[in-house]
């Protein structure tokens, strides 16, 4: 294995809960900055704006800005001017993230005039994710609407406990649309070549550190780079010892990175 040289960082259930900081995570990232390796928090979170992570973070003693945060919508917003340039697109999701969807024309429903929703653009779950929103994207994809998630991740950790995420409906969605959508967030290949390039980093170089191992650490080693496992956020030890693969690498939480990096020569 390459020298580690880079390193992506998952938030939720790894870095906080519910934005506020887990043991040692804090103190971690410090001791990441002092020794100077790239670093990038990696993150499927739908809800919220990268320049809203970075405040929520640093006001909790994290050293980040929003120069270090790549986030779904983000990515998301290069997908649609690639692939669907001028589309215009209707927009499922819970919070505000417009912001990162620069030059992407968001439609609340068709116009009177007639004029068609190009795509149909999935964000994080919540109570945007209503019968009647669902049931009009259904209706829209099988009219012909290309269908678009920013991941589709099952459920999430909050304080209060697990949440259902947008994997939950999405799984649905394409059986009943009969179709597939395009994910662009982790796991997705363009999440973490757009990952790679912010780091400047080959993906021998890189290590993903994620308490999903499925989007997070399995998804970062089928492209290459090393996959740590936290057993903190979503981790259990049943979606462990089930999954259809090995992490390179797990830890009991993030406050033991340092550590290995030292071992990994870093």
């Amino acid at each position: 294995m390459e020298r580690i040289g880079a390193v992506l960082i998952d938030i939720d259930g790894v870095l906080t809960v519910s934005w506020e900081p887990l043991p040692g995570a804090v103190e971690a990232m410090e001791r990441l900055r002092a020794t100077g390796v790239p670093l990038a928090l990696a993150t499927n979170t739908t809800s919220v704006t990268r320049l809203r992570i970075a405040e929520l973070l640093a006001g909790r003693g994290f050293p980040v800005d929003a120069d270090d945060i790549l986030t779904a919508p983000s990515i998301t917003a290069a997908h649609l001017h690639k692939h669907h340039p001028g589309a215009r697109c209707l927009l499922i999701g819970s919070g505000d993230v417009r912001a990162d969807l620069p030059g992407v024309t968001l439609v609340e429903q068709e116009d009177d005039d007639g004029a068609a929703v190009d795509v149909v653009v999935l964000g994080g779950a919540g109570d945007a994710f209503t019968y009647e929103a669902l049931n009009r994207a259904f209706r829209l994809v099988r009219r012909g609407a290309a269908l678009v998630a920013m991941h589709r991740n099952l459920y999430w950790r909050t304080a209060g406990g697990p949440d259902l995420d947008t994997g939950a409906f999405l799984l649905g969605l394409e059986r009943a649309a009969d179709t597939e959508a395009v994910i662009t967030g982790k796991p997705s290949g363009a999440f973490f070549a757009a990952a790679l390039a912010h780091l400047r980093a080959a993906a021998g170089q890189a290590l993903m550190v994620g308490d999903d191992i499925e989007s997070d650490v399995l998804g970062a080693q089928r492209h290459g780079i090393t996959g740590v496992l936290v057993r903190t956020g979503k981790y259990t030890r049943e979606t462990h010892e089930s999954a259809d693969g090995t992490p390179d690498h797990v830890l009991d939480s993030f406050a033991d990175l340092p550590e290995l990096l030292e071992r990994l020569g870093s």
